[in-house]
C-alpha cells in the first residue's frame, strides 16, 4: 500500500465522484441526502489515508518521499512524490475538504454535480502538490480551473457568469506564459522531470533584446513566465481583481476552497519552481517582487477599509496577506520562507473560517451587506466568540496562528529590506482597522432592526464545522513548531541551494557593476 499510497490518496476523491456519478439517481430530497452523505464519506476517508503520508514522512530528509513512477501516454512519466513542503499543503486540501462538503448542506439544486464537482477538485489540488513531472503539474494545474469555474458559474450569485469567466480568463492566460516556458526549459533541459530540472542550471547570461538588457538572460525571463502564472493565482497585486469578484459570487464552500487552497497554488509554485529552478532570475527579480507585495499589502487593506459586502472586504484582506506571502518567500532566508509556508497554511484555517463565517448569517438573512447587520452579539453570544476570535487571528494577534506567520516573513523581510519591512508591517495597523471596524458594525450595539429579532445562534452542525478550524488556529498558534519542523530542513535546504546558486553566479558583483 505505501508504494502507490500517494496515488490513491490524490484519486481516491475522483474515484468517488465517478461513483456518484453512475449510481446515484433522482433529484428528491432523500438522492440530495445521500449524495450529501457519500461525499462526506469519501472526503473524510480520504484525509483518515492522508494521515498514513504524514505518518510515514520523514521530516529529516530533504529529497522526495514516496516516489511513484511509471511509463504513461507518448512518452510521458507519470511521477508523484512529496517533500517538506508539498506534505503540508496535502494535509491542508485533506483536511479542509470534509468542511467544506459539511458547510454544503443547504445547498438545494443540483447537489449531487455539486458534490462531484468539489470531489474531482480535490483530486486536481492534490495532484498539483505531489506532481514530480512539469507536464503531470500543468495538467493538474491547469484542470483545477475547470471544476471551480463550473462551481461559480452554476451555484453563485447573481453575477456570477462575470465572475466565473473572469476567473478563468486571468489565470489562463497566466498559464499560457507558463506553459511556453516549459517548452523551453524542456528544449534545454531535455527532461520534464522536477527533481532533475531543479539540479540543472538553466543559462543566466545577460543578453539584450530590442536594445532591452536582460540581466540574468534566460533564467529571469523563464521566471518572468513562470510569475505571471504564479501571481494571478496568488493572486498578486494589480492582477488580483478576479478574487473579490469571484469570491462575492461564489457559494459559501467554493469561497472556503478558494481561499483555503487554491490560493496557496501560487505560492507552492514559487516554492517549488522559480527558486530551485531560476535563482539568479528571482535574485534579479526580488526588488521588483518586494514592492507589489509592499502595495498589495498597503493597498488592498484600504479597499479593504470601504467595503460594503463582508465577502468582498474577506477577499481584499486575503490580498493582503498573501503578500506577506511572497515577501516572505523572496526574502530567500530561513525566517521569511518558513513565514511564508506557515502563513499559507494559517490563511487556509482563519479565512476558510471567516467565509464560513459570513455563509452562517447569509443563510439566515440572504444578505451580505455590512449595513443590514448590527448588534447580532444580543441574539447570537456563540456566533459573536467564534467570529471574534477568526478576526483577531486574521489581524494576527499573538496566540492565534496569523501572528506567528507575520512575524516570521516580517524577520525575514526585515534582514533582506527594511524599508519594504517598514511598509508591510504598516498593513498590520491597517488590518486590525479593517477587521474591527467589519465586526463593531456587525456584532455590536443595540438590535434595533426589526429583520435581524428572530435571527437564531449556531446549531450544533455549525458548530462542530467551526472546532477543528478553532483547534488549528489556537493550537499553531501555540506550538507552532508543529509546523516548523516539518518543513524546516526542507526550507534550510532550499534556502542553501538558492545562495549557493546566486554566489556561484557571481550575481551581486554583476549587479553591482550594471548599476
Amino acid at each position: 500500500m505505501d508504494t502507490l499510497l500517494l496515488s490513491f490518496v490524490t484519486f481516491a476523491p475522483a474515484v468517488a465522484a465517478l461513483i456518484l456519478l453512475v449510481v446515484a439517481r433522482g433529484e428528491d430530497a432523500a438522492a440530495d441526502l445521500v449524495a450529501k452523505r457519500f461525499a462526506l464519506a469519501a472526503t473524510g476517508f480520504t484525509f483518515l489515508i492522508s494521515l498514513f503520508i504524514l505518518a510515514q514522512f520523514d521530516p529529516e530528509n530533504t529529497g522526495f518521499q514516496m516516489v511513484e513512477e511509471a511509463e504513461w501516454i507518448m512518452g510521458l512519466k507519470y511521477k508523484m512524490g512529496v517533500d517538506g513542503i508539498s506534505v503540508l499543503f496535502v494535509m491542508l486540501t485533506t483536511f479542509m475538504m470534509p468542511l467544506v462538503i459539511a458547510a454544503s448542506w443547504g445547498v438545494k439544486t443540483r447537489v449531487k454535480e455539486y458534490m462531484i464537482a468539489f470531489l474531482f477538485l480535490e483530486t486536481l489540488m492534490l495532484g498539483v502538490f505531489m506532481a514530480l513531472d512539469l507536464v503531470l503539474f500543468y495538467l493538474f494545474f491547469e484542470a483545477g480551473l475547470i471544476p471551480m469555474f463550473l462551481i461559480i458559474g452554476i451555484w453563485g450569485g447573481a453575477e456570477r457568469i462575470y465572475a466565473s469567466f473572469k476567473f478563468f480568463l486571468y489565470t489562463f492566460l497566466g498559464s499560457v506564459l507558463m506553459l511556453v516556458a516549459m517548452v523551453a526549459m524542456f528544449a534545454e533541459a531535455g527532461t520534464t522531470d522536477i527533481p532533475s530540472l531543479m539540479i540543472h542550471q538553466f543559462d543566466f547570461d545577460s543578453f539584450s533584446i530590442l536594445g532591452i538588457q536582460i540581466v540574468g538572460g534566460m533564467q529571469t525571463l523563464l521566471f518572468l513566465a513562470f510569475f505571471a502564472s504564479f501571481a494571478v493565482k496568488m493572486p498578486m497585486w494589480p492582477v488580483h481583481t478576479w478574487l473579490p469578484d469571484a469570491h462575492v459570487q461564489a457559494p459559501t464552500a467554493g469561497s472556503v476552497v478558494l481561499a483555503a487552497i487554491l490560493l496557496k497554488m501560487g505560492g507552492y509554485g514559487f516554492l517549488r519552481f522559480s527558486l530551485p529552478m531560476f535563482p539568479v532570475g528571482s535574485e534579479v527579480m526580488t526588488g521588483f517582487v518586494f514592492w507589489l507585495s509592499a502595495i498589495a499589502i498597503v493597498y488592498t487593506s484600504l479597499v479593504a477599509l470601504v467595503q460594503e459586502d463582508m465577502k468582498k472586504l474577506i477577499a481584499y484582506s486575503s490580498v493582503a496577506h498573501m503578500g506577506y506571502v511572497t515577501m516572505g518567500i523572496f526574502a530567500a532566508n530561513q525566517q521569511g520562507v518558513d513565514g511564508a509556508i506557515f502563513q499559507m497554511s494559517s490563511h487556509g484555517f482563519i479565512s476558510g473560517a471567516l467565509f464560513l463565517c459570513v455563509g452562517v448569517v447569509y443563510d439566515r438573512m440572504h444578505t451580505r451587506q455590512i449595513d443590514a447587520y448590527g448588534g447580532l452579539v444580543n441574539n447570537m453570544p456563540a456566533y459573536a466568540l467564534i467570529f471574534m476570535l477568526f478576526t483577531m487571528a486574521n489581524v494576527g494577534l499573538p496566540g492565534t496562528s496569523g501572528f506567528i506567520g507575520e512575524f516570521l516573513t516580517l524577520v525575514g523581510i526585515f534582514q533582506v529590506n527594511t524599508w519594504v519591512a517598514l511598509v508591510a508591517t504598516s498593513g498590520v495597523i491597517l488590518s486590525a482597522a479593517y477587521a474591527l471596524w467589519l465586526y463593531r458594525r456587525v456584532m455590536m450595539g443595540d438590535l434595533i432592526k426589526e429583520s435581524l429579532r428572530a435571527i437564531s445562534d449556531l446549531t450544533r452542525q455549525e458548530k462542530l464545522i467551526f472546532a477543528p478550524l478553532i483547534i488549528m488556529t489556537i493550537l499553531l498558534g501555540i506550538y507552532p513548531a508543529l509546523v516548523l519542523d516539518l518543513t524546516g530542513p526542507s526550507v534550510q535546504a532550499l534556502v542553501e541551494n538558492f545562495h549557493a546558486a546566486t554566489d556561484e553566479a557571481g550575481l551581486s558583483n554583476k549587479l553591482a557593476a550594471s548599476q
